[in-house]
């Protein structure tokens, strides 16, 4: 199978999830404020499955940089919405794909949120 490239950092213009966090489609948001937005997966993994969105475009996790603090961010938007989803009481994943052999498909950092069934002890 032939591996993904990570595109350079100049095709942002292109980039889906710079669209939905600029408001450029009919995405609805779940979550928005200054630094993040957060939408349900087009193609869900579980019967929740959220995608909390840095709204600064950084391609992957390996290209945090100085943005380490959106990391937390995310995490509390995900926290916030797994209580707003009702998946507090019963559990739910917070998963980040990076770089190809991770998982990532679009080349923008993204945190996923899912739960709302068992989910399998397997990550690989």
């Amino acid at each position: 199978m032939e591996k993904a490239a990570v595109p350079n950092k100049g095709e942002r213009k292109l980039c889906v999830f710079c669209r939905i966090a600029n408001g450029e489609t009919q995405t609805q948001l779940l979550h928005e404020d200054d630094e993040v937005v957060a939408f349900r997966d087009i193609h869900p993994q579980a019967p929740v499955h959220i995608l909390i969105v840095p709204k600064a475009h950084i391609v992957t996790l390996a290209e945090l940089g100085d943005h380490t603090a959106i990391i937390g961010r995310m995490a509390g938007v995900a926290n916030t919405l797994a209580e707003r989803e009702g998946l507090s009481r019963t559990g739910y994943r917070l998963a980040i794909n990076c770089g190809p052999e991770g998982g990532q498909t679009v080349w923008h950092l993204h945190m996923h949120l899912l739960g709302g069934r068992q989910l399998s002890g397997r990550l690989g």
